[in-house]
């Protein structure tokens, strides 16, 4: 499976938001997406390309020396591939790239094969946003990882 990691562009967005409507109960609408693509300085948003289809998708926002993961998913049809922990990858190079020293995100409590996909970044629980889910209240664990340059 030979795949490309680019830019995401507005002729992705239909399948950007496709992807995020079949791996969140709570999905980004179509018009955040586009905002993030055409208003918002601070974003980068990326997707993997296989052959022509968007199989995953990340949104980020480079806020002075951090790197927020504000939204990121692998189609369900592609987990377990390498293709999220890829995009992660270099998602955070590209960020350290442009001075960011650290990351964060927000992860649901129950999902915790992107806690260990995370874990294995060098990310570390460092707060909990109990009830931030608002459609089953569930608690949303804060990650970060403290030295994108590895050190």
């Amino acid at each position: 499976m030979s795949y490309s990691i680019r830019k995401m562009t507005l002729a992705d967005l239909e399948q950007v938001v496709a992807i995020d409507q079949v791996s969140f109960s709570l999905p980004w609408p179509a018009r955040s997406f586009q905002f993030e693509l055409t208003d918002n300085p601070a974003s980068r948003c990326w997707v993997v390309d296989l052959d022509g289809r968007v199989v995953g998708m990340v949104v980020a926002w480079l806020i002075v020396d951090e790197i927020h993961i504000a939204t990121f998913a692998t189609h369900p049809d592609f987990l377990n591939q390498g293709i999220g922990k890829n995009l992660l990858a270099h998602t955070l190079k590209s960020a350290k790239e442009e001075g960011a020293l650290t990351s964060f995100l927000e992860v649901r409590e129950g999902n915790t094969v992107a806690q260990e996909m995370y874990r294995k970044f060098g990310f570390v629980e460092s707060g909990r946003r109990e009830g931030y889910y608002r459609d089953n209240d569930e608690t949303a664990i804060l990650m970060s990882l403290k030295n994108l340059s590895g050190e």
